[in-house]
């Protein structure tokens, strides 16, 4: 939400205001991670926890470069798809992250030549690679069930934990997103509860896409249900509606959730 502001001057700024962690969108920084240096990195690390903050991790992996799909028929877009993957993980290490949150909507859903059950597969073999990367270095990718809006692959946290199970590695979690949960029929404080051997990262939002605060999601049950359960990761705020404007959506983001966290 912060386009076009300087890095340092986002961290700053996320600093002052009180956060603790902040998360990075790569595409933001680059056309791929793999045009930025190791110098580039350090210094990247190094201006966030100028700021007192923690580079939590990245999310909205396979926005840049082109042409990336999870389970696309053709073995060389998943190979490349695989690579990046792993060069990702390699760039939230190198600047001191261990989360990468998995939304990704459009480069996931079921490519029309492909029944849901082959894009599954696809999707498995294409996580190979970066998986084995993750446990390398200390990375954990976190699988994001979203709306039916979105994408028809993987919808909710059941189907996720199902897809986690299958994958069976150890750097394959999940993450929990309130709007996405949103989606759901099932109370979000039900299922906080039946991912409680899953959920690795939260993301805060409102319903409506907004921060948290700006709109009828009650957010007193959902950090209710995250206590009950030991949830003791991060709580991040990702919006997708930027109105009225970044500094405002910050600040009553993180003044309403001090309310119930």
């Amino acid at each position: 939400m912060f386009e076009n502001w300087p890095w340092e001057k986002v961290c700053r700024f996320a600093g002052q205001t009180g956060y603790e962690g902040i998360e990075i969108a790569p595409f933001t920084l680059a056309e791929s991670v793999e045009q930025i240096s190791a110098e580039r990195r350090a210094e990247i690390r190094r201006q966030a926890e100028d700021a007192g903050l923690q580079i939590a991790g990245l999310h909205w992996l396979l926005v840049s470069p082109k042409g990336l799909y999870l389970n696309h028929p053709d073995a060389a877009i998943r190979d490349k798809t695989a690579d990046y993957l792993s060069a990702l993980v390699n760039f939230c290490a190198d600047v001191g992250g261990n989360i990468m949150v998995f939304g990704s909507p459009k480069q996931r859903s079921v490519h029309p030549d492909l029944s849901p059950q082959q894009a599954r597969e696809l999707a498995k073999d294409t996580f190979a690679r970066p998986l084995e990367a993750a446990r390398k270095r200390g990375v954990t990718i976190c699988f994001e069930p979203l709306s039916p809006e979105e994408t028809d692959f993987i919808n909710t946290a059941g189907e996720a934990r199902a897809f986690i199970e299958e994958v069976g590695h150890p750097n394959l979690r999940l993450l929990l997103d309130v709007k996405a949960m949103s989606s759901e029929t099932r109370p979000i404080p039900e299922i906080i509860r039946e991912s409680r051997q899953y959920v690795t990262h939260v993301h805060a939002n409102d319903a409506n896409r907004r921060g948290p605060g700006f709109g009828d999601t009650d957010f007193g049950p959902i950090a209710a249900a995250l206590k009950e359960i030991g949830y003791d990761g991060w709580v991040s705020v990702e919006v997708f509606d930027f109105k009225p404007d970044p500094e405002t959506i910050a600040r009553e983001s993180l003044r309403y959730l001090k309310r119930f966290f």
